[in-house]
């Protein structure tokens, strides 16, 4: 009987341990602590992250808004300069044709 009231008495204090320690719930008699140093910490990592994925997000739509519009522009040049080339070569072409009816006569 003794050797069951010391295991009933040992799974008590077990027990009550392990309510102490693992208890997370604030007493109502306790005031709210404010957070500590870590936690604010942790809050102001948080907000900054969140401010530099809105950034990066915005940065990127306009890189890629940018991107298009220079792109455009490039096509545009590039389609310009095609063309004059192609009339420098006709001009070059028919210079040559002219040449080589001159060296025939």
């Amino acid at each position: 009987m003794k050797i069951e009231m010391m295991k009933v008495l040992g799974l008590a204090v077990v027990v009550g341990a392990i309510a102490v320690v693992g208890c997370d719930m604030k007493c109502a008699n306790e005031p709210v602590k404010a957070p500590g140093a870590a936690e604010r910490a942790g809050a102001a990592l948080d907000r900054a992250a969140e401010k530099t994925v809105a950034a990066t997000s915005n940065a990127v739509d306009i890189a890629v808004e940018k991107t298009k519009a220079a792109a455009a522009a490039t096509k545009a040049v590039t389609g310009q300069a095609v063309e004059k080339t192609g009339q420098a070569l006709e001009k070059a072409g028919a210079a040559v044709e002219k040449s080589g009816a001159n060296l025939q006569k």
